[in-house]
């Protein structure tokens, strides 16, 4: 079996992988607009050349969307507000960060998915690593998405049909029929940029969810009084009970690096600060502030099932949903797709005829095995408990590692304060990754156990 890197995108002369550490360092010193592209495309035009504006939309709409339901809760968990939006300001730092470690790494590497750039720029082990970490949360997390449709198809019908239930109302039915006729549709494309059509709808009913939230605190129904509004958390570990739900909500970075190739001029100055997710604290604190602790985790199950306004949000809701899905499933596929081809030793050139064949095998597999899951999980919570602690691996571990490697392959003479600095922000980066992995993971296995 060829000792290759996977790349889905590769040339053949790019599919073996380069153990040569002079040509990796050079490879790595300086990703700049010369950089040639592979298969001699525009470094835009492999996954449908998105607008700035395009890319924008899909990576919010990846980071956000139905992690915006979670964010009130979190605060509820973290204990209080102020706990809350500083534990959030601190992630948003490593976030932003993370992003624009991956987009320089994938123009040096000129590697196009981020399990790719993982394994050009770190090698094998964590290549895999990151490979198997890619499939389990984006398996993870469609299941969570399904969950999120039931949730809010269940309070929709509530109000629709209060009393009478019928088996076209039953949550099983309404939730593989919307993923038939809807999800599995938008998950067959083989390419990701033609989601920044329907993403941008979604990221505007972003925005409308978290207009309602905040309207809704502000001329509050008479019904909807907080039992208790914790000021402080409990223990100082409590904070790291919001860890996973906030890194489910931020997470944006697995889909980052296929949509920063895909626009027409990614730039690496401007993509951190124009991808980074759009802040929802206000919502948060609105959503947390309005329930207190008593807050669902998903906050808009905590209204009432006939508030019209709210009804409407959870239509928005599975809207963006319905966008996130294959988005993720992009990605998750991206790795089958590339284990498939290192394991068989085909370069894509010789496999481009079965193809098309093995995608829709890959994409009904994928998409039916989490359906079934989602049919007998109802609780959301339990799912984000345990793929929070990989979405950290996503944000702090992986791009930190990226960023060590990438400065420890330039050859310089001496070593500048700025090539230290950066250094150690990428070991700081994966110790701390490390420790909100393990501690988060442990943590939704014992209480897993112990209910």
């Amino acid at each position: 079996m060829a000792q290759g890197t996977g790349s889905i995108n590769s040339d053949y002369k790019d599919w073996e992988w380069n153990d040569d550490a002079g040509e990796r360092a050079r490879l790595l010193q300086s990703p700049s607009v010369e950089t040639v592209p592979k298969s001699g495309e525009s470094q835009g035009n492999g996954l449908g050349a998105t607008s700035a504006l395009g890319a924008v939309f899909i990576v919010v709409n990846a980071a956000l969307g139905a992690g915006l339901l979670n964010f009130p809760a979190a605060f509820s968990m973290a204990g209080g507000v102020a706990a809350g939006i500083a534990l959030q300001m601190c992630m948003l730092i490593f976030i932003i960060g993370g992003l624009v470690i991956l987009a320089y790494c994938s123009q040096a590497s000129n590697e196009r998915t981020y399990q790719e750039v993982v394994w050009a720029v770190c090698g094998k082990v964590p290549g895999v690593l990151c490979e198997v970490a890619i499939a389990v949360y984006t398996f993870g997390t469609c299941i969570a998405f399904l969950i999120i449709i039931g949730d809010q198809e269940d309070k929709s019908k509530r109000r629709a049909q209060p009393v009478c239930i019928r088996w076209y109302t039953d949550r099983k039915f309404t939730i593989s029929i919307t993923a038939f006729l809807l999800i599995l549709p938008l998950s067959i494309p083989k390419e990701i940029g033609f989601q920044k059509y329907a993403s941008s709808l979604s990221v505007i009913g972003t925005w409308y969810v978290t207009a309602v939230i905040i309207i809704k605190y502000i001329w509050p129904d008479k019904e909807l009084a907080p039992v208790e509004i914790p000021t402080s958390p409990s223990t100082w570990t409590a904070v790291f009970n919001a860890v996973p739900t906030i890194c489910f909500g931020f997470q944006c970075h697995v889909s980052s690096v296929p949509v920063f190739n895909s626009m027409k001029q990614p730039e690496v100055k401007t993509w951190g600060a124009g991808s980074s997710p759009l802040s929802t604290r206000a919502g948060g604190v609105c959503g947390f502030l309005t329930f207190g602790a008593s807050v669902e985790q998903d906050v808009l199950l905590s209204y009432p099932s006939d508030d019209i306004p709210v009804a409407l949000a959870r239509a928005f809701i599975i809207l963006c949903v319905l966008t996130s899905y294959p988005i993720l499933h992009f990605c998750g596929r991206a790795v089958l797709e590339g284990l498939w081809l290192r394991y068989t030793g085909v370069t894509v050139e010789e496999d481009v005829v079965r193809e098309r064949r093995r995608r829709l095998l890959q994409t009904i597999s994928w998409f039916l095995l989490p359906l079934l899951l989602a049919l007998f999980i109802p609780d959301i919570g339990k799912v984000i408990s345990v793929i929070g602690g990989l979405a950290a691996c996503f944000i702090f571990v992986f791009p930190g590692l990226c960023l060590i490697q990438a400065k420890l392959s330039e050859i310089q003479e001496t070593r500048a304060i700025s090539w230290w600095a950066q250094v150690s922000y990428g070991v700081f980066m994966v110790t701390l990754g490390a420790f909100i992995f393990g501690q988060t993971t442990a943590n939704a296995i014992f209480v897993d156990l112990t209910a």
